[in-house]
């Protein structure tokens, strides 16, 4: 059979977010697959990675600092709502891998 290394799927670029400080005047690629390297922004990854995947486009309200998702499980897209905290929790429920 026909051996794939690329994922389609959605992963988790970190656990924590990132803190960015965002411009008013700019518009923003916001990585929603998490397979970019320019995290937490879009650098095109999922047009092989996660076709199905496409990234958020925003222009921030106004000039500040901000958390945005790298868990990419936020419901509040892109900002943080804190979704990494159930991902570090699931991670340390689940049982040690034995060799």
């Amino acid at each position: 059979g026909k051996y794939c290394l690329q994922s389609t799927e959605r992963v988790v670029a970190a656990r924590l977010p990132y803190r960015v400080k965002l411009s008013a005047e700019k518009r923003y690629a916001w990585c929603a697959c998490g397979h970019s390297k320019k995290q937490p922004f879009c650098d095109g990854a999922h047009k092989v990675k996660a076709p199905s995947i496409s990234p958020l486009r925003f222009s921030p309200d106004k000039t500040k600092t901000a958390m945005l998702c790298a868990c990419k499980e936020t419901k509040n897209v892109p900002y943080c709502d804190g979704s990494h905290f159930k991902e570090v929790q699931k991670s340390q429920l689940m049982p040690p891998k034995i060799p």
